[in-house]
């Protein structure tokens, strides 16, 4: 089965969002934990995280949203991603060891490279501009899988699926073992089913987001058309 994670904000309406989306059929749901300067981010994304810092969203609290879902989806993991200088402020190994004590199931740091801080275990990234050794090296390291930003630029709502991914499935293919999933520009169950063609899994942020502000029930709805559109694609075979 194709895998569905939804990315959602840490706020706090985020623990209902998060059981709404796994209702709905996500498999896997990442906790945003809003930095000021998120290079990656597109401006849904931007947005969100300037909306939760003005509400006070910081590390600890975020830590306890973190909480709070695990509460509500036990059996879902949970992935908080942010950004190095996050975790510089409060502690890498404390970070660490608080995400995993709040039922965090690993995390994504988007702007550290795989060959720094081997110590903290991590989804890590590559990109269509990634090289091949960059690749290998990230799919050795990496936490259970393996995130494919299927475009040159930030996150986004984007009209079609990036024709990088298809060589990026690839080289991936080719060079690492674990799973892969497509992420960064696909918000409709075409752009999954399409995504989902070529790799074991996606991964919806800024669509998420939107559709979220319109609360729960949008939300379930919005990811039952994903996990129908994920479910009719056929099985990638390494």
């Amino acid at each position: 089965m194709k895998k569905l994670g939804i990315y959602l904000m840490a706020e706090p309406e985020t623990p209902e969002l998060a059981r709404a989306a796994v209702e709905g059929g996500a498999d896997i749901v990442e906790l945003g934990f809003p930095f000021s300067d998120p290079l990656a981010d597109g401006p849904v994304v931007r947005h969100a995280a300037e909306r939760a810092l003005s509400r006070g969203m910081r590390t600890r609290s975020c830590l306890d949203v973190l909480r709070q879902t695990h509460e509500l989806v036990p059996e879902t993991p949970l992935v908080p991603m942010t950004y190095s200088s996050l975790l510089e402020a409060y502690g890498w190994e404390r970070f660490a060891e608080d995400v995993q004590a709040a039922g965090g199931a690993s995390m994504i740091v988007a702007d550290l490279p795989a060959d720094e801080r081997p110590d903290i275990r991590r989804v890590q990234l590559v990109a269509p501009t990634s090289t091949d050794d960059r690749i290998a090296l990230a799919g050795a390291s990496t936490d259970g899988w393996l995130y494919l930003v299927t475009v040159t630029g930030t996150t986004g709502v984007r009209s079609e699926v990036s024709s990088a991914l298809p060589s990026l499935v690839e080289r991936a293919r080719r060079l690492v073992g674990v799973p892969l999933y497509a992420g960064f520009g696909i918000s409709t169950p075409e752009q999954a089913r399409s995504a989902a063609d070529l790799a074991d899994g996606i991964v919806v942020g800024s669509r998420a987001l939107q559709v979220a502000e319109q609360g729960p029930d949008a939300l379930r709805e919005y990811v039952a058309s994903l996990r129908s559109a994920l479910d009719a694609a056929p099985v990638a075979v390494n």
